[in-house]
């Protein structure tokens, strides 16, 4: 693995932060919070039209830019240093991919070219508590996650040549906006039970959505409730919907992973910031050197967290899987900055106003939809056979 950067690699960086430190500071922010979608529609034109970045892991057939999702994980390390909402994780980093791996040739052609083009976005619709398992990061997502026949969840039946949806699914990311429903259905009852995956408008009769209060409002979530509602089936029958889950599952990992550590990242420079400036018994706290060892054990989680989230993005490029632990360190990362970050701010990081808070707020909210960590990396354990029983005893193979 080449840890150095490609020139077009450095571009979009500089290219996504400079625009990103014009249109998305924290005045800008705030406002595109009070929107009823909970995003600046002209910052994702900016993002799609400009920078084309809902298309960055897509082919040049479908209108994409043909990088690789060690690009999209890059430009995503921008947008989570910046907090800036948007629909791209939704649209890039779960549903469009999808949609690639299962889609029909026809459905390829249709949806991709204007999802590369931000002109549509598009949403995964599952329940957000059950997030982490459909994507195989915290557990096998073969089981009944999706609604399992019963009540709750989203069920599917047959209905001639086609399908109708019903149930509903809550804390779904930008599903309360999205022009695009990737939806998880039980269909087969109790016999055949299976888990198929939907395409539905988001303006479809019977759909009903609705923005939900979240703990990290940044990353804005919604209700979907579908009443009897017609869908067109995504691929095939017969195609692997829990491998696509699970392969989807392990590059979105890398490229949260990488928004994590922008964050995480941007919370230790405005701590440092601010120790450099707070003065008591007149001098900088920063120049004390409790604050110094406690930044500096800062600075290396996060340091380490970043060559993680690298290599996790360099690897699903190259067909490794090594997204989920990660995005656990990523995680953890996160969280340790800005818990120091509002610690060192003292008052003012307890407050609206200081950008402190946000921080910490994507923290607890990407735990809750993505974790916790240590559900994430007990599952990456297993998954690597790094302990299995022997006996009465656990040993290393």
């Amino acid at each position: 693995m080449d840890t150095s950067l490609t020139p077009e690699q450095d571009g979009i960086r500089r290219a996504l932060r400079d625009l990103l430190d014009r249109r998305c500071g924290p005045a800008e922010l705030r406002a595109a919070l009070d929107t009823p979608s909970g995003h600046d529609p002209a910052l994702w034109t900016a993002l799609a039209g400009h920078l084309g970045l809902p298309g960055l892991a897509l082919p040049e057939a479908y209108g994409g830019v043909g990088c690789s999702v060690t690009e999209l994980a890059l430009a995503c390390e921008e947008t989570g240093r910046a907090l800036a909402p948007s629909p791209l994780t939704a649209t890039a980093v779960l549903a469009a991919p999808l949609i690639a791996a299962l889609g029909t040739p026809a459905q390829r052609k249709d949806l991709l070219p204007r999802l590369a083009s931000g002109a549509l976005t598009a949403a995964l619709v599952v329940d957000g508590p059950a997030l982490a398992t459909a994507l195989a990061l915290t557990g096998d997502n073969g089981g009944d996650w999706a609604g399992g026949g019963r009540a709750g969840g989203v069920q599917a039946r047959r209905d001639g040549d086609g399908w109708r949806l019903y149930g509903q699914a809550g804390q779904v990311l930008d599903g309360h906006s999205a022009g695009l429903l990737v939806v998880a259905a039980h269909t087969g009852g109790y016999t055949r039970p299976r888990t198929l995956l939907f395409l539905v408008p988001g303006d479809a009769a019977g759909v009903s959505r609705a923005r939900q209060t979240a703990v990290d409002a940044t990353r804005p979530q919604g209700r979907v409730c579908l009443r009897d509602v017609g869908a067109r089936l995504l691929g095939e029958e017969g195609a692997d919907v829990p491998g696509a889950l699970a392969q989807t599952g392990d590059r979105a990992a890398a490229v949260l992973a990488c928004e994590a550590v922008g964050a995480a990242g941007r919370a230790l420079e405005l701590t440092v910031e601010h120790v450099g400036r707070r003065e008591q018994f007149g001098r900088p706290i920063g120049s004390f050197q409790a604050v110094k060892h406690r930044l500096a054990d800062v600075y290396v989680e996060v340091q380490a967290a970043r060559s993680a989230a690298y290599y996790a993005a360099w690897a699903a490029a190259h067909g490794e899987r090594a997204g989920g632990l990660a995005l656990a360190q990523a995680l953890r990362a996160l969280r340790t900055a800005a818990a120091e970050a509002i610690q060192f701010h003292g008052g003012l990081g307890f407050t609206w106003e200081h950008e402190a808070h946000l921080y910490f707020k994507r923290a607890a909210g990407d735990e809750l939809l993505l974790g916790p960590v240590h559900r994430l990396r007990a599952h990456a354990a297993g998954a690597a056979r790094l302990l299995e029983a022997s006996g009465t005893r656990e040993v290393l193979v």
